[in-house]
């Protein structure tokens, strides 16, 4: 634009008036959470708020002992803090290197600085790709136009003409200008816009969401029946001091307090271990989501290719009037007065370096947009030219002109058309009479990474769809030569109605021609199937596919605006990163399913016996301190090694049904075997400890049972830390039992009755969960 140098801009003592007085821009909300809020939101906890009632309860009590949980539920919240804000750390580093930059005019030069630098009046050149972070008024233009459906809600692209307004969280689609800010910071029409595109998805995955619907469910139910048990025990005869013991020892065990924190460490630790291969993660619950995807959806360029094009060849319609170096200067000349910064207009650019600025005098632009598929000049008494995709330029070509084009195009080259217009005004609809001038072949190149990547997602039985806006024969080439199959199902979007797309994805894979919209109903389509979608792009026509997919990837040399509203960035526009973002997702849900079922176990059974024990006239079968080594050895040490394990099976059957099998089995063993020895003690005439001792101790070895189930396949590691684990629970029994209120169980009164439950216990357990697990299934 050439207009733009003789924009002279604010000094510097203009600029420092306005930081002076304020108005300077603020940066964009981060997605991650305050230091302050990671504290807040990890301490105060309505399981942490329920964990001190039942402190005051015990200290009531005078029974200090009891009170030893408090260690571990300060421990969790400190790792929750720690991991977190770990993770927050990187995440902002890394979102601090991928920001983009706004290019402002100062001192009749022209800069690059961070968006929170920006000040009011100061002008910023704009072009398309880049997202608006300040609102303010075109001063300049280009054939600029902008998506504001973030603000109307209308995807339709607006003209933007001098004088006209544009806002924060809008993008340019096309064309490129000048704009003077007007309203920076929380003074812009809408500056939390750009925070709230990033978490339309929201920033929580579905493992939180489902553990949070969880723990709300049993809030409803712990504290009713914790009151209700202490009520009863009271009413039977039951010491107060007992009465308040064993009904916080039911409520404890009913809180599965470690779930939700390990959960948060898991996703925590997998950001900060993408971090690391220069993977940008945005939303963190994405790398949950990410190893669901079961179809991937591609744009072509920039994803499968470089990006980086070349022209090869050129030739021209007509070569009477217009010869080889006439049609080379002419093309340069409309590259140059376009200034298009694309991947496309800089193959052109380099390729065609010569131009006559004495007779080809540019006077009006359009630039290129998706949607149109073509850009135009107009040059002073020489007429309008065109340049874009030759289908849209033409209706159709010769029986040569068809064969040649079908040629490049099983070569995967993309065409270019150029054409000339009579007419002097232009517009953004194509004028009745063009003349056909010559074609432009351009090459893009394949990424070494993109087949083997492919091939990783094929096995994985991850589903791959080719949308592009190019040529549909162009597409299926080079989605052959990067691997993808169904390659032969290429399809010309731009023939196909809106209301067929649910019925094509069920049949194709690979799309040409589609538009920026069909983008976004082909994800949708994809959706309505029960397909979790992935979308990967770069441009702004890919945004929104983006917006609308489970899961969004964005390489780092993509467009702001896509960048600003993508789960993920891959920072080295690395395509094989994904394979690690898949993996790393896997490893999450496989383990926090693992630590779930050790959570819930505790929760299962402390749930059924608090709410048989009220219609028992005897003393709940356990005391809080009792409860430390079981929670301890069973499940609190284990889950941290399992949540961090390495684990990346592809994901089978439906989370709930994973998790809740093995808890279920081993928490109506707990309880069987409970109600044994509550009947046997009684009989035998054993005190209240006896019985309290020898339910820990088989409710520890049924612990170890399911423990060893879940920790399967059973590594040598794995066995060492179950051995350590089993080891440090006989140790309490012989060195610390009256630390934990318990009896010897160097008995042969007790060894007579516990001995012969635990040999049983273990077949009850596996009938119970085979039995469980049918049921599931129907």
């Amino acid at each position: 634009m050439s207009k733009r140098k003789s924009y002279p801009g604010l000094t510097d003592e203009e600029v420092l008036n306005r930081i002076a007085r304020g108005e300077v821009n603020q940066a964009i909300p981060k997605t991650t959470r305050s230091f302050k809020q990671i504290l807040f939101e990890n301490s105060f906890t309505l399981f942490n708020f329920i964990n001190l009632v039942i402190a005051g309860f015990i200290i009531y009590t005078g029974s200090y002992k009891n009170l030893l949980f408090l260690g571990v539920i300060v421990s969790n919240t400190l790792v929750g803090v720690y991991q977190e804000i770990k993770a927050k750390n990187n995440i902002d580093r890394l979102s601090l290197l991928s920001e983009s930059k706004v290019m402002v005019i100062r001192n009749h030069q022209i800069f690059d600085i961070p968006q929170n630098e920006v000040v009011k009046d100061d002008l910023i050149i704009v072009k398309r790709g880049q997202q608006i972070v300040v609102d303010g008024t075109i001063l300049d233009t280009e054939g600029m136009e902008c998506d504001e459906s973030q603000l109307t809600g209308e995807s339709d692209p607006i003209i933007k003409t001098i004088g006209s307004s544009v806002y924060s969280g809008s993008y340019i689609v096309s064309g490129s200008g000048v704009m003077q800010a007007t309203h920076v910071g929380e003074d812009s029409y809408n500056y939390k816009l750009s925070m709230e595109a990033k978490q339309t998805k929201g920033i929580y995955s579905e493992l939180i969401l489902l553990m949070n619907r969880l723990i709300r469910l049993l809030t409803m139910v712990i504290i009713p029946i914790g009151a209700i048990l202490m009520i009863t025990s009271l009413t039977s005869g039951t010491q107060l001091n007992e009465a308040i013991l064993g009904s916080t020892a039911a409520i404890m065990g009913m809180i599965p307090e470690g779930l939700i924190l390990l959960t948060t460490v898991a996703l925590a630790v997998g950001v900060i271990k993408l971090s690391r291969r220069q993977v940008l993660v945005q939303t963190m619950g994405a790398i949950e989501t990410l190893a669901r995807v079961d179809v991937l959806c591609l744009d072509k360029t920039g994803t499968l290719t470089s990006g980086q094009l070349k022209v090869v060849e050129y030739d021209t319609v007509d070569t009477t009037h217009l010869t080889d170096e006439t049609f080379s200067i002419l093309v340069g000349s409309m590259i140059k007065g376009l200034n298009e910064d694309n991947a496309t207009g800089l193959a052109l650019m380099n390729y065609f370096n010569q131009s006559d600025e004495n007779l080809l005098k540019p006077v009006k632009q359009i630039p290129f947009s998706s949607a149109r598929k073509w850009s135009a000049i107009t040059f002073q008494e020489n007429g309008t030219y065109f340049m874009g995709a030759p289908e849209y330029l033409f209706e159709d070509f010769s029986e040569d002109q068809t064969k040649k084009m079908g040629l490049a195009f099983e070569k995967g080259l993309r065409i270019i058309a150029v054409a000339k217009s009579n007419d002097i005004e232009i517009s953004q609809v194509l004028p009745d009479q063009l003349e056909l001038l010559g074609f432009i072949y351009l090459e893009d190149e394949i990424r070494p990474e993109a087949p083997q990547t492919l091939d990783y997602f094929k096995q994985e039985k991850v589903d791959i769809c080719i949308i592009s806006g190019d040529h549909p024969e162009t597409v299926s080439q080079i989605a052959k030569r990067s691997g993808v199959s169904h390659d032969e199902e290429s399809i010309d979007m731009s023939k196909v109605p809106d209301e067929k797309i649910p019925e094509i994805v069920k049949t194709h894979r690979i799309f040409g021609r589609v538009s920026p919209e069909q983008k976004k109903k082909l994800v949708i389509a994809l959706q309505e199937e029960n397909h979790v979608v992935g979308m990967t792009g770069d441009g702004v026509n890919d945004i929104l596919a983006l917006k609308q997919a489970d899961c969004s990837i964005v390489m780092a040399n993509g467009s702001d605006a896509a960048k600003g509203i993508a789960d993920f960035v891959l920072l080295d526009s690395n395509f094989d990163s994904m394979i690690d973002v898949v993996l790393e997702g896997r490893q999450v849900i496989n383990n926090i399913q693992r630590v779930s079922s050790l959570y819930l176990t505790k929760t299962v059974y402390s749930l059924f016996l608090a709410a048989i024990y009220i219609f028992v006239s005897s003393a709940y079968p356990f005391q809080p301190i009792q409860l430390s080594p079981i929670n301890a050895l069973t499940v609190g040490i284990p889950s941290f090694f399992l949540a961090l394990r390495p684990n990346t099976q592809p994901i089978k059957g439906t989370f709930l049904k994973n998790v809740f099998e093995p808890p279920l089995a081993s928490g109506l063993t707990v309880v069987i075997m409970t109600l044994l020895i509550e009947v046997l003690g009684n009989i035998l005439g054993w005190s209240y400890e006896q019985k309290s001792t020898v339910t820990v101790l088989l409710t520890g070895f049924i612990g170890f049972i399911v423990l060893r189930e879940i920790a399967k396949p059973l590594t040598k590691k794995i066995i060492e830390l179950l051995s350590v684990l089993i080891v440090l629970f006989l140790f309490i029994f012989t060195f610390f039992d009256n630390i934990f209120s318990l009896v010897s169980i160097y008995n042969s009164q007790l060894a007579f009755v516990y001995l012969p439950l635990m040999s049983v216990s273990v077949p009850i357990f596996y009938l119970i969960r085979k039995v469980i697990h049918k049921l599931l299934k129907k």
